[in-house]
């Protein structure tokens, strides 16, 4: 009932995930993503363990195929689910049950897997991956909203549209963003324009924040300075 991508950006460790469908608050349940770890979506009929326990193998140390399969080896409806994982070092791993609705499959290069199920047809994943690598150079968030579009304009999920999610995330635990449209007659351009919100002042606020490697900064007179001087820029 769903598509989504995984990507990562060998350049800088970035790591991404978004997913687009017909059913509600998808951002709830599918995308995952840890930075320096790895990304997941689980979708079809959704395990939500999926998430969670996938990134937890990889943080320790399995690598993705090794991951997948313990994960669908161990869940009973596993004919029913779609998953695929990515790393940070860029290998990945990807799973559709025979039970899952057609169109369901997944296309996949370089740092970017694409999967989807219940689709207008397999020309959804193929745009959703071209309009990907065509948008090399741009920000991960842009180029994930665009991949998505495209998959869109492709035809999409065959039952239509009313949910979105995205998350990019760099070195910490949690997604540098995050954001969603749990129910929206237009979702992705409802997402594109959160994407746009956020530069407002939630991503220069975002890099002040306590990471694993700092604590933070707590002066508000150094961050709102901060944020005044980029949003000028």
């Amino acid at each position: 009932m769903t598509w989504s991508l995984l990507a990562r950006d060998p350049q800088t460790g970035e790591l991404g995930v978004a997913v687009a469908t017909r059913f509600f608050a998808v951002g709830a349940v599918c995308p995952r993503v840890e930075g320096g770890v790895g990304a997941v979506a689980t979708q079809a009929l959704v395990n939500p363990l999926y998430a969670p326990d996938g990134l937890a193998r990889l943080r320790a140390g399995e690598a993705p195929e090794q991951a997948l399969q313990a994960l669908i080896a161990a869940d009973a409806g596993r004919d029913h689910r779609q998953l695929h994982i990515l790393a940070a070092d860029g290998r990945m791993a990807r799973h559709t049950g025979a039970a899952c609705l057609p169109w369901c499959g997944g296309v996949a290069a370089a740092d970017v897997s694409v999967a989807g199920n219940m689709l207008a047809g397999p020309c959804v994943v193929e745009a959703t991956l071209e309009a990907f690598l065509a948008h090399a150079g741009q920000p991960m968030a842009l180029r994930l909203i665009s991949a998505l579009e495209a998959g869109e304009a492709a035809g999409g999920d065959r039952r239509g549209k009313q949910s979105a999610a995205l998350q990019v995330a760099s070195r910490d635990p949690w997604p540098d963003l995050d954001i969603r449209t749990d129910d929206h007659p237009d979702p992705l351009a409802e997402l594109r324009r959160l994407h746009a919100v956020a530069q407002r002042r939630y991503v220069h606020l975002r890099r002040f924040l306590p990471g694993r490697d700092h604590p933070g900064v707590f002066d508000r007179a150094v961050i709102d300075a901060a944020i005044a001087a980029a949003t000028r820029a």
